[in-house]
């Protein structure tokens, strides 16, 4: 379970930061960063905050209502940002994953000076003291809560590009490779500015729209 260790070793205000669709064929990377002011989180928090990969759907839902619940009233400060598409097949996925997080952390209504960041990379230009933890999501509350902010706000952004592009099942995968994916490749075709280029099973569907 994650707890404040890592918050503890800073003066200030600290953000965690972790981000939600890395592996996906369509759809952006998001990340999150979320500063827990007050320590002394509701005990729903302080029990169901995890890494989102262990919650349920519903109980990452109900998490993150909390959380924007706890910001409205200044408990918690949440910033979202994300790497489109485009930026993902020009940078390639770390460095589009490092423009997300430097975004999500500029989306916070103060700059804390520290910066707990999941993994082992450091992302470049944060203006931040950084220190990465790995499989922070599950070590530290701040990291917890960055993780289910920016997986749930990715999985609304799926079911909304769902609807405009019904084939693919972006509603259940997020954009993953799954079997309703595929189908939908091979029947639509690839969708310029939803799906990764430079992704090797996208490249191989395009490949395909240009036999003759």
């Amino acid at each position: 379970m994650p707890d404040f260790k890592y918050e503890k070793q800073y003066v200030g205000a600290v953000a965690g930061i972790d981000e939600a669709g890395r592996g996906p064929w369509a759809g952006p990377v998001v990340a999150g960063a979320v500063v827990i002011k007050d320590k002394t989180l509701p005990p729903d928090l302080l029990e169901g905050l995890d890494d989102s990969k262990k919650l349920s759907p519903a109980k990452r839902e109900k998490m993150y209502e909390r959380l924007r619940e706890l910001q409205k009233a200044g408990i918690v400060d949440v910033g979202i940002g994300e790497a489109s598409c485009e930026e993902i097949d020009r940078l390639n996925i770390l460095q589009a994953t490092f423009l997300a997080m430097n975004r999500a952390f500029a989306a916070l209504r103060e700059r804390p000076g520290a910066a707990l960041v999941d993994g082992n990379q450091k992302p470049s230009g944060l203006p931040a003291e950084v220190q990465t933890v790995v499989k922070g999501d599950a070590k530290s509350y701040s990291i917890a809560a960055a993780s289910v902010a920016a997986k749930v706000w990715r999985d609304h952004y799926m079911a909304k590009l769902a609807e405009k592009y019904p084939f693919y099942g972006f509603e259940k995968n997020a954009g993953y490779g799954t079997k309703a994916h595929v189908e939908g490749l091979k029947k639509y075709g690839v969708v310029e500015g939803v799906h990764r280029k430079s992704y090797k099973p996208v490249r191989a569907f395009l490949k395909d729209e240009k036999q003759p």
